[in-house]
């Protein structure tokens, strides 16, 4: 590993135009492997693969940046073997950025087996051996290192939505106190850490964590946890908007973290917010369920059995430029072909990452606020 811990000279962000009647900008995030354009969504590989589309495939619908999920990877392969083939890009045949989240969302969702203290967390891995473990935010430092992603994220606790104040409150200290820890234990240079401001729906707590992290250290970056956790996306803009508007710094990434249906995204970006990942377009589409310009399509419904149509007529996807009828989705949906959901996952990834794109060109060109009106004025807004 590199001796400095010092990562500015690897990881920069420039912003290229803000937009004069929302908060939205557009920028430049520089990594080792390549640099990302904001706003951007990021396909989300859990272990490793975006769930049935080939590398190539995913550089052919213009991603930029994919996620992998260090609990996952932690629990199989192992850290160890992922370092020994040389490393997440390597291991995955990708050579574009890769972030990696904590964990820690997956490790809190095991509930009952899940053990907090000022230390770590001691958890059960129901969903694969049902082993106990302990992390710590220096083993989890320790993990991510290993793995080897361009950007990681401090070991955090999301708390779920309604919850006790007190227990918001708990989920901040903790955060804040793994931060700092986090800060200090990670020491790769070719790798930029960022912390995670939470909160829940509180606005007073989430500018409370935020202060915490700015005196911790430089973070290179922003995550934003604690969102869709079963709030309503009304409740969610509700601190959203004002806490990316007027407290996060200008000058670092803001990454709101896994929020991706496309109205939410068009919102998000309205409010400042630069990085976006979900697994919802691949999850969805293995459901049968399409992104379009008339909302959610549902595969399995019968009105699209004669359709000789494409998915999305206003798509340029290749599955909609490539002759794939909604007759044969339909088919292949219902009879639960792979093909079905890799076609569909293809083509919702590419909605939302043509979707940045063109943000990020209204932006540029300093017509964003209109943008948002048109969107929100289309059957494409109602995709919830």
């Amino acid at each position: 590993m590199p001796e400095s811990t010092d990562s500015s000279r690897w990881f920069t962000y420039d912003i290229v135009a803000e937009d004069p009647t929302t908060h939205a900008r557009a920028g430049v995030l520089h990594t080792p492997h390549g640099d990302v354009p904001t706003p951007i969504f990021m396909p989300v590989g859990t272990k490793g693969t975006v769930k049935g589309v080939l590398v190539p495939q995913l550089k052919e619908l213009g991603a930029k940046i994919v996620l992998a999920n260090t609990y996952h990877l932690a629990m199989r392969p192992g850290e160890d073997l992922v370092a020994e083939m040389g490393g997440l890009h390597k291991f995955t045949c990708w050579d574009g950025p890769i972030l990696t989240d904590s964990g820690g969302f997956q490790v809190f969702s095991h509930e009952e087996y899940c053990k907090l203290s000022d230390n770590g967390v001691r958890f059960r891995a129901v969903d694969y051996d049902g082993r106990w473990f302990e992390w710590t935010p220096e083993e989890n430092m320790a993990i991510a290192q290993k793995l080897g992603a361009d950007i990681v994220m401090q070991l955090d606790q999301c708390v779920g939505y309604p919850a006790p104040r007190a227990k918001v409150e708990r989920g901040v200290e903790l955060s804040a106190m793994w931060a700092e820890r986090c800060w200090k234990a990670h020491t790769r240079s070719d790798q930029a850490l960022f912390g995670i401001v939470q909160g829940g729906m509180d606005l007073g707590l989430r500018r409370r964590s935020l202060r915490h992290l700015l005196d911790v250290g430089d973070f290179p970056g922003f995550g934003i946890g604690g969102y869709s956790v079963g709030e309503d996306h009304e409740t969610m803009f509700e601190s959203l908007e004002p806490l990316v508007s007027q407290y996060m710094p200008r000058e670092k990434p803001r990454y709101l973290m896994g929020v991706g249906n496309p109205t939410t995204l068009v919102r998000g970006v309205a409010c400042g917010i630069d990085m976006f990942d979900c697994v919802l377009p691949t999850r969805t589409a293995r459901m049968g369920t399409a992104f379009s310009s008339e909302g959610r399509l549902n595969l399995k419904n019968a009105r699209f059995q004669h359709d000789a149509g494409p998915l999305d007529s206003s798509c340029t996807c290749p599955v909609c430029t490539g002759g794939y009828s909604r007759a044969y989705l339909h088919h292949l949906v219902k009879q639960k072909e792979m093909v079905g959901s890799i076609l569909l996952s293809m083509h919702n990834l590419y909605f939302l990452l043509d979707l940045m794109r063109r943000a990020r060109e209204a932006i540029i060109a300093g017509t964003y606020g209109d943008f948002v009106s048109e969107w929100m004025s289309l059957p494409a807004a109602e995709d919830w």
